[in-house]
């Protein structure tokens, strides 16, 4: 009975390589599938084959050193592919090694059983191939689609990334170590018992590294969460303090009532006029006349037309500020502050001085509330149907969460969020059902 037991075919073994890595890069590369992909990976399931097929015959002694090696492959294919870095290809690379020794050893275990059952025949073998690595690797897709993706393979430390390639080599040390040594501890000379505790470690490292994997998402959602309530805190102190500016420019008018009665009693012509100018200065420097029918919006964009007067940026508005009355202050302020400021951080780039132009429209369509924020930009930005452009900044843990707060607050009323490049129009367009204002 122990001679059905023979080692994992080589070719099955490349199959399972070449797979997991494809289960990945389809999960960075989303519906992205190109020719050019086709070709790379019909190249790298060859090449795969072809090294693990030559040294199939070599010394046990030299088996690590070519697990290793295959293991580098597939890290060269996942990097060629994929449009991401040498540290986190070294992170997916880890996790598809050991979905590989998974997929290969499962269907191996499965079919020495069924052979010594009775049960084997040669076509029967590859549909039992076929279905037991289309049920790991869709399986693993799935249940992988939800947290796995390019946002969060930048939030990984390198630290985080050789925690999981260290879990990775101690699984694989653990789940082969009695194919080289059969006299130490946690090791088996059984052949049927070292396909078993194969076959169990593997699914327990699998397990050890989605679990990894869903604490380091759920990590990333608090600190993303706290960022947007940051931002909103921010936005609502802008808010708070433009207000109190407000207040102060009131003190002003009211000292300069003052200034003109002693200007009435001045005779020279000379300081009268130095006076008048410098009076005047000052009121253009504090002049904000905002009247859009809604006091919180009022108050908002007051504080960014001053920033924006400071930086020569022309800002023209078309809107009924009525139609935000159901939103709260807070929204409206994460809304149109995020939106503004994104807009006045890119357009103040722009040297020349007559293309620095902002334009904001709110307006009714039908039963919806359509709010639009569009800013002249230069250079064009890549974005991608339905998502966000990521952040300019190098910083990209602490930044990019403004966006992301703007989609919160409309997506709290049913709303949606667009976000377009029109010509060289970056436009930010949301959508707000009116019916909440009578709920």
């Amino acid at each position: 009975m122990e001679s059905i037991y023979r080692d994992i075919p080589r070719m099955y073994t490349a199959l399972a390589e070449w797979g997991a890595c494809m289960v990945y890069l389809i999960l960075l590369k989303g519906p992205e599938i190109k020719k050019g992909f086709i070709l790379k990976s019909a190249a790298a399931l060859f090449i795969q084959i072809l090294f693990l097929e030559l040294t199939g015959g070599l010394p046990t002694i030299l088996w690590i050193p070519c697990m290793s090696m295959a293991a580098v492959l597939m890290y060269l294919f996942i990097l060629i592919c994929a449009k991401t870095t040498a540290k986190e290809c070294l992170y997916c690379c880890a996790k598809a090694f050991l979905l590989a020794e998974l997929a290969a050893s499962l269907e191996w275990q499965i079919q020495t059983y069924l052979t010594a059952m009775g049960i084997s025949w040669q076509f029967g073998k590859a549909v039992l191939l076929v279905i037991v690595f289309a049920f790991v690797f869709v399986f693993t897709y799935f249940m992988e689609r939800a947290m796995f993706s390019k946002s969060y393979l930048e939030q990984l430390s390198m630290k985080e990334i050789l925690a999981a390639v260290g879990c990775v080599v101690a699984v694989f040390a653990f789940s082969n170590m009695s194919f080289v040594v059969t006299n130490a501890p946690f090791t088996t000379h059984i052949k049927s018992d070292v396909f078993i505790i194969r076959t169990l470690i593997d699914m327990m490292g699998v397990a050890i590294l989605y679990a990894f994997q869903s604490r380091i998402c759920e990590y990333a959602a608090e600190r993303e969460m706290s960022a947007m309530q940051n931002v909103l805190k921010s936005q609502y102190d802008q808010y708070r303090n433009y207000l109190d500016n407000i207040e102060m420019i009131q003190i002003k008018c009211h000292d300069l009532k003052h200034q003109i009665d002693g200007l009435r009693t001045e005779t020279d012509a000379g300081k009268r006029k130095e006076w008048l100018d410098a009076m005047e200065q000052d009121l253009n420097a504090n002049e904000v006349t905002m009247d859009t029918g809604n006091k919180v919006l009022d108050a908002v964009l007051g504080a960014k037309s001053l920033r924006a007067k400071k930086s020569h940026i022309r800002m023209t508005y078309v809107i009924d500020g009525k139609l935000l009355d159901f939103l709260h202050v807070t929204d409206i302020c994460s809304i149109f502050g995020n939106a503004i400021d994104n807009a006045i951080e890119n357009v103040v780039l722009i040297t020349e001085e007559e293309k620095r132009l902002i334009h904001i429209s709110v307006s009714e369509k039908k039963n919806f509330v359509f709010i639009k924020i569009a800013n002249y930009c230069e250079n064009p930005v890549a974005i991608a149907p339905g998502e966000i452009p990521e952040t300019t900044k190098t910083d990209r843990k602490n930044h990019g969460f403004g966006l992301k707060s703007i989609r919160q607050s409309a997506e709290k009323y049913g709303g949606a969020v667009t976000i377009t490049m029109n010509q060289h129009w970056f436009e930010l367009k949301i959508l707000l059902p009116r019916k909440q204002e009578n709920s």
